[in-house]
């Protein structure tokens, strides 16, 4: 009986260390109410956060809703699904819930097409994010569209960019992706990776570190560590792509989240195939993906740069074909203390796309898209 009870005395020690630890590591601020008052001419919604957070917003049809999410947050238990509903006819309800351990989600029901517009902002002390909606004919003018609708903590703090880490894919005894006529991914992406340094090296405030400069292996874990290490501002790891069926092009580019999108599974575990981590690690992996807060400055980074590579490449070439921008699991991506983004530049499997891939202008302009991509992003902080 002794020994039991000294058993049950070390299971509870060891029970309130773990219990401790997680609640030391808990960097959350708690959403502690959700407010809304419906004007004359509009319905306000005010969270109630109280600490600054990043948020993002965007609008999602079938039905029509708008929602804003908030990182690094958790609800009050008086909050968790809470559900309000609204009486008037441009906005039915408004739900909140915790939509992962790390995001807060609040979401309103609205007809769109009785929406004259909407915004959202933030306020200090105590902190909020407020959403006011003005309905068709509410004898509100429309005020002047932003350039960015996003208040992000680099947007708040007025930062910029001075540091960028490029990573060229793969490198060494990891040969990437092959095309038919034996050309090889490390290769092309090392190229276009060299031809973007010198263009961005060209503008006298930005300086450019490679985390490799020539043929060597580095595992992936390891590229964001170096960006870490040399404090950079901005990373971006450039890679090309393959696909099953070979008459599948285009270009897409990837940000730090979860996806249920199998394709974007399928290229995450063929970029992911040389990580050194074990299936033991994987509470710790998804965590890291979980608590990133660079979600909304790595996903408007990869906008801006999707954007004018395509614009630049569709310039020259024919039948550039748009991918999108998607969030992905990629460990190149995880643990990076900036804003992120990985790019796949054109498809090795598919012959037209080897084969402009070949050629050096081609190469250029790709350099040259995900470079005014870059210039994009740094304007819209205000610092271009």
């Amino acid at each position: 009986m002794k020994n039991l009870f000294a058993a049950a005395g070390i299971i509870c020690i060891l029970f309130f260390s773990i219990s401790s630890a997680a609640i030391e590591k808990d960097k959350r601020v708690e959403i502690h109410n959700l407010r809304h008052h419906t004007h004359p001419t509009f319905t306000r919604i005010v969270l109630d956060i109280g600490e600054i957070r990043e948020y993002v917003h965007d609008e999602l049809t079938q039905p029509d809703r708008f929602y804003v999410d908030v990182f690094q947050a958790k609800l009050n238990p008086i909050l968790h699904g809470k559900t309000v509903p609204i009486e008037n006819n441009y906005l039915q309800r408004i739900r909140i819930a915790q939509k992962n351990h790390t995001t807060v989600r609040m979401a309103a029901d609205l007809n769109f097409s009785l929406i004259d517009h909407y915004r959202v902002f933030h306020l200090p002390d105590p902190f909020r994010i407020v959403i006011d909606i003005y309905p068709l004919d509410s004898g509100h003018a429309h005020p002047p569209e932003p350039t960015e609708t996003g208040y992000t903590m680099a947007r708040q703090l007025g930062l910029g960019i001075h540091r960028i880490v490029i990573d060229p894919g793969h490198g060494g005894k990891d040969p990437g992706c092959i095309s038919a006529g034996g050309l090889l991914e490390k290769e092309v992406v090392l190229d276009v990776a060299e031809r973007l340094k010198n263009l961005l090296s060209e503008k006298h405030d930005l300086e450019v570190v490679m985390t490799r400069e020539s043929d060597i292996f580095i595992p992936v874990e390891n590229r964001p560590v170096i960006a870490n290490q040399k404090k950079a501002d901005l990373f971006l790891s450039i890679h090309a792509n393959s696909h099953p069926k070979k008459n599948h092009s285009g270009i897409e580019t990837f940000f730090l989240n979860f996806s249920r999108d199998p394709s974007v599974n399928a290229i995450a575990a063929r970029e992911n195939a040389t990580s050194t981590k074990n299936l033991g690690e994987m509470k710790e992996i998804i965590t890291k993906i979980a608590q990133n807060s660079k979600i909304a400055e790595s996903k408007n980074l990869a906008e801006k740069i999707q954007t004018q590579l395509v614009d630049h490449l569709s310039g020259t070439f024919k039948g550039i074909r748009n991918l999108g921008v998607k969030g992905g699991p990629f460990w190149v991506l995880i643990g990076g203390e900036m804003p992120s983004v990985l790019v796949e530049i054109s498809h090795l499997s598919n012959l037209t796309e080897e084969r402009r891939l070949q050629s050096s202008e081609y190469r250029q302009n790709i350099a040259r898209g995900i470079y005014q991509g870059i210039l994009k992003y740094i304007q819209s902080l205000g610092k271009g």
